[in-house]
């Protein structure tokens, strides 16, 4: 028997004693054990294999270890994995809107060991993304593997992410909020429930084999004032600008390092420049987050140690100055890690950047003695919020976020206006976020809104019509009248030899001569032929075929490809289709 066989039968036997409920709810607490599991795996090995390199080797070796960890991952990705694999949200957001939310499976366990590898020998990037990207397939390929339909494959991919975000930091909410916020999943009330479960179970599985140094955690001891809502009102507006340049930079060095045709130049350019960055500041390497945890801890001079800066701790400039040069090259060492050839994500060095920034707006103002101390602790905090939200275009996940990692919501209204802030700041100069950013360019991403996702789940050819009869162009009227006789359909088009689209016949352009047949014999196709008034690509978006229809207010439309015909699209079709996807993705589970 085969697996395929035996999942058939079981399946048959679920139905008989299971209602898909109860079954989506079992699923879930499934898919938030194996991404609370994922968590624990990644997050310990990165920490030992962090520690064992840098306490073990000189301190000169960080100029190499980036070049050993990106090379091994391009290696594993290029020989065994043997795919581009990209271990990020987009492909998360690019399975849901253009492969029914079907994950490869090999990214199940593809990205253990490239991000354990990138992370561990210094690369700058986060393990979150790898790690959602690991349970999102997961709940993907079981939901597959069960012959579930969409709207449940889908679910449980969200069980999946929204598992590895609350077992990684142990946020069950904020897990929930990032399905529906970043995934832009629209889900029914019901939906909600494997989500909550998924994420309790995720949590519950790292708190159960919970090792204190691996995680971030952090308890606010300073009491929020009001009378510092106006500083972090303003740290919400640099939080905007610091979250776009972040964008900005992660995008700018993808596009350059993406013309580089070698993939062995990329690795050693991109191994030079993080070895460098990370030699003369070694806070770069991996994750960052022991230098968040110092910041939280009010041990801020912990950047400075195995630093070759050691020595000027007491320097107020060279201090300063350090920790700005951290907030805008940490966004470059990510974007050079995964631009290379690692495998990561930006969740970590957001918040890291997130960290630097609140401290450094804190420690400034407390400097120049400007009024009532900040707490560099709780800017700090606010500011993690804030950039995250910012780049991820996710408020409401930075928010929770920060409010669960600190056991309460003691910064509830600090946390809250300052994430408004940022966001209102982000949008308007950058209207996608990182993830979504190229997906949205070519009409590849899922939103909210109901009608531009229903068209990124059509697809063209699924609308095309072919049942329409060509006709040559130096046909006479009488061989075209034969054709009509034949046909179902009012339109005809005109191909050549090669098939080439010439132009279109309509019926009622010919009903006053059609039954003259003193004519049949002097009056050719070419004569009665006229050309449509826009034609459809073959791979044209289904916004852009919209588009057409909605600008020339026709009723049919020409597919082409290449110049060849292929067949019409009709206002019926499109509309017959666009109604069954909306019901079948609005209606409850």
């Amino acid at each position: 028997m085969t697996l395929r066989f035996i999942i058939k039968k079981l399946s048959q036997i679920r139905k008989k004693h299971i209602n898909n409920r109860d079954f989506l709810l079992l699923l879930s607490v499934v898919v938030g054990i194996f991404s609370g599991f994922m968590a624990l795996i990644f997050k310990t090995l990165v920490f030992h294999l962090h520690h064992l390199l840098t306490d073990n080797f000189e301190f000169s070796y960080l100029l190499i270890f980036p070049l050993v960890g990106i090379g091994l991952t391009v290696l594993f990705r290029r020989y065994i994995i043997k795919d581009n694999v990209k271990h990020n949200i987009s492909s998360i957001l690019y399975a849901i809107s253009k492969r029914k939310s079907v994950m490869k499976a090999h990214k199940i366990y593809s990205s253990i060991f490239g991000a354990i590898v990138t992370a561990g020998f210094g690369g700058s990037i986060g393990l979150e993304s790898p790690i959602i990207s690991s349970g999102a397939a997961f709940g993907s390929n079981l939901a597959r593997y069960l012959r579930l339909d969409y709207k449940q494959v889908t679910l449980l991919l969200a069980c999946g992410a929204a598992a590895a975000i609350s077992a990684i930091f142990n946020t069950p909410i904020a897990g929930v909020i990032f399905a529906l916020e970043v995934l832009m999943i629209d889900f029914s009330r019901f939906s909600l429930i494997p989500l909550l479960v998924a994420s309790i179970t995720g949590t519950i599985t790292t708190k159960l084999l919970y090792e204190q140094e691996i995680f971030l955690k952090f308890v606010v001891t300073e009491h929020f004032t009001t009378d510092d809502i106006f500083y972090y009102l303003l740290l919400g507006i640099l939080s905007g600008f610091i979250s776009c340049y972040f964008t900005k930079i992660y995008i700018l060095v993808q596009e350059n390092f993406h013309k580089i045709k070698k993939f062995r130049n990329r690795i050693f350019l991109g191994s030079a420049i993080l070895g460098l960055l990370i030699f003369l500041f070694p806070s770069l390497y991996g994750e960052g987050y022991e230098i968040v945890k110092e910041i939280l801890n009010g041990d801020a001079i912990g950047i400075f140690r195995q630093s070759l800066f050691v020595n000027y701790i007491d320097n107020y400039f060279i201090f300063l100055g350090i920790f700005i040069l951290l907030l805008f090259l940490k966004p470059i060492a990510t974007s050079v890690t995964i631009s290379a050839g690692g495998i990561g994500g930006i969740f970590a060095p957001s918040l890291f950047t997130g960290a630097i920034l609140g401290f450094l707006f804190a420690f400034i103002f407390n400097s120049l003695g400007l009024g009532d101390t900040l707490s560099e602790r709780n800017f700090a905090l606010v500011g993690m919020a804030c950039v995250l939200g910012g780049v991820l275009h996710a408020p409401l996940t930075g928010f929770f976020l920060i409010a669960e990692i600190t056991g309460g919501y003691e910064l509830f209204i600090p946390l809250m206006l300052a994430t408004t802030v940022t966001y209102i700041v982000v949008k308007r100069i950058q209207p996608d976020s990182i993830f979504t950013i190229h997906l949205a360019k070519r009409g590849e991403l899922i939103t909210h809104n109901k009608d531009k996702a229903v068209l990124s789940f059509m697809k063209l050819k699924s609308v095309i019509e072919t049942n329409f009869v060509t006709v040559h162009p130096d046909n006479t009227l009488g061989e075209l009248i034969k054709v009509v006789a034949k046909s179902k359909r009012a339109i005809f088009p005109v191909v050549d030899e090669d098939n080439y689209l010439i132009g279109i016949v309509y019926l009622d352009d010919i009903r006053e001569i059609m039954f003259n047949t003193e004519v049949y014999n002097t009056i050719f196709v070419h004569n009665l032929m006229v050309l449509p008034p826009a034609y459809i690509s073959y791979f044209d978006t289904m916004d852009e075929v919209i588009k057409k229809f909605n600008d020339t207010n026709a009723w049919n439309l020409p597919v082409i490809d290449k110049a060849k015909y292929v067949g019409f699209v009709s206002k019926s079709k499109l509309f017959s289709v666009y109604r069954q996807l909306l019901v079948d993705i609005s209606q409850e589970q």
